[in-house]
């Protein structure tokens, strides 16, 4: 089976080159077209794994670029419910399957997909649920969760509902101005207020110097849901993205460093210089509060010009109370180092062309930033108890060393 990979380019899809999965088994070959090769503008769709030349280019699994394409935990689980219940025809036994079951119109990134001389795949209605239909995606979604789900159900989150990347439910859907977003939503068994935690945190974020996604908390019922407008579409525009991971090279979810991402950078980045600096400041960001959700799948790039990569805004910043923090992850500041520190950070600020005065001045920004976090959260009127239950988030070692070490202790 030949797959054709297509992207976008003023507004008319071109064939970029040919994936050809394996029948059985993940191992994939990938071959750019001629015709690709030629333009002027042609760039590497996954510059790490698929260098920008001809002849076919095999991997053992689907490469990164593709894989960036497909949904995680939440999208596989829908997909394997609907083969369950019928309303999806193929049973998905590999990678690039999950990825061909993705609505074309909602899938991230530009990358598309189509048989040859076929449709692109998935094509759906093409109607995206509009923000007001958030309490139907969620009772969908809790039936999910339940094992209660009917046909219907899945129709509408795997059609209209358009499953996304991540682990827990999210869906797209369209805002009032038309532009595409991702809403995330709650699971029955939270025991605090995720998507309220997240918006906190990008809106400290924004206020610390980092470029975030456009971010909203709404009211569900008696839950919230995060609204994430869509940083890889500008108008119908579709924009290249790339996860870290794929920039980085690494085949595993918990991969990589800080320093790996820099190193990425320095290889493949726009804006070197600006674009190191801006990674190091959401490294101390993310340590002061308690980012437990931070792997590199969590940071992206996109982008604007041919074969330059510059990061996303930032999202997926999730804070996590003392309690929970063992179960997530964090991205290691160094390669092979379990050092979390605040010091540590400072150590390496060099490697990401920052003097020590540059450094502390960065961490001193971030700081006053997280230091403000309860007042952002009044001024989100999130309740008194569920800033309450995201103190030991923000309380915590990190914070107390960068104190230490500016001197504001």
């Amino acid at each position: 089976m030949a797959i054709e990979v297509h992207i976008d380019v003023d507004g008319s899809p071109v064939h970029v080159g040919t994936l050809h999965p394996a029948a059985r088994g993940p191992a994939v070959a990938f071959e750019y077209e001629r015709a690709w090769l030629a333009r002027p503008d042609a760039f590497a769709i996954d510059p790490t794994a698929l260098p920008l030349q001809p002849g076919a280019q095999h991997g053992a699994a689907l490469f990164g670029a593709l894989q960036d394409c497909g949904p995680d935990r939440w999208g596989r689980v829908l997909i394997e419910r609907a083969v369950r219940k019928k309303v999806l025809e193929q049973r998905p036994f590999r990678d690039i399957d999950y990825v061909l079951a993705l609505d074309d119109a909602s899938r991230i990134g530009a990358l598309r997909f189509r048989n040859p001389d076929g449709p692109f795949l998935a094509a759906t209605t093409g109607r995206l649920p509009p923000v007001v239909r958030l309490a139907a995606l969620l009772r969908a979604t809790d039936a999910i969760h339940r094992d209660s789900e009917t046909a219907a159900d899945l129709r509408f989150l795997l059609g209209e509902g358009s499953p996304l990347g991540g682990a827990r439910p999210k869906s797209a859907v369209v805002l009032p101005d038309g532009a595409l977003a991702i809403a995330k939503l709650r699971k029955p068994d939270d025991t605090r207020d995720i998507a309220a935690g997240e918006v906190l945190a990008l809106s400290l974020a924004a206020t610390a110097g980092i470029h975030t996604a456009a971010h909203q908390l709404v009211s569900v019922g008696r839950s919230h849901a995060a609204l994430i407008t869509r940083f890889d579409r500008r108008g119908p525009e579709r924009l290249p993205f790339l996860s870290a991971a794929s920039l980085v090279g690494t085949t595993e979810r918990d991969g990589g460093s800080y320093l790996a991402i820099a190193e990425a950078i320095r290889r493949f980045g726009d804006d070197v210089h600006a674009e190191l600096s801006q990674l190091w400041r959401r490294m101390v960001f993310s340590l002061l509060v308690g980012n437990c959700d931070d792997h590199l799948r969590n940071h992206g790039f996109l982008m604007h010009n041919p074969g330059r990569w510059s990061l996303s805004p930032a999202y997926d910043i999730n804070p996590v109370p003392e309690l929970d923090r063992g179960q997530g992850h964090q991205t290691p500041l160094s390669e092979g180092s379990t050092d979390f520190s605040i010091e540590h950070a400072l150590a390496i600020a060099e490697l990401f062309r920052l003097s020590p005065a540059k450094a502390k001045l960065i961490l001193r920004e971030v700081a006053t930033a997280v230091d403000r976090w309860q007042q952002v959260g009044k001024r989100l009127r999130l309740p008194a108890a569920t800033l309450a239950s995201y103190a030991s988030a923000f309380a915590n070692p990190c914070r107390d060393e960068a104190k230490r070490l500016l001197g504001t202790a």
